[in-house]
């Protein structure tokens, strides 16, 4: 499955790790906010969440350290695919 596909699967849950003044300016149709900071206090939330979990950030940094947290406490059904203007594209471009 391709990053589009990915993306565009409405079982997988996209997650914003930008803070909420970035998200509340502009964000991908359908993703979620949960600002990197607070990632450690919601562990459980993310292992609830449904299909995989896509996180996305402004460049992919934050949303590569929020992948490797997740990881390193156990919730494998994550990926980091980027920047959310990537995932906007993707969202709107469906082929």
């Amino acid at each position: 499955m391709d990053l589009r596909e990915l993306i565009n699967d409405p079982n997988n849950t996209i997650v914003d790790v930008r803070g909420t003044f970035e998200f509340d300016y502009a964000s991908a149709e359908g993703t979620i906010n949960i600002p990197l900071d607070e990632v450690p206090a919601r562990v459980e939330e993310f292992r609830q969440m449904s299909g995989m979990v896509l996180l996305c950030c402004a460049s992919g940094n934050r949303s590569g350290y929020a992948e490797a947290y997740l990881r390193n406490q156990g919730v494998e059904n994550v990926l980091n695919v980027g920047s959310w203007m990537e995932v906007k594209y993707l969202k709107s471009n469906v082929a």
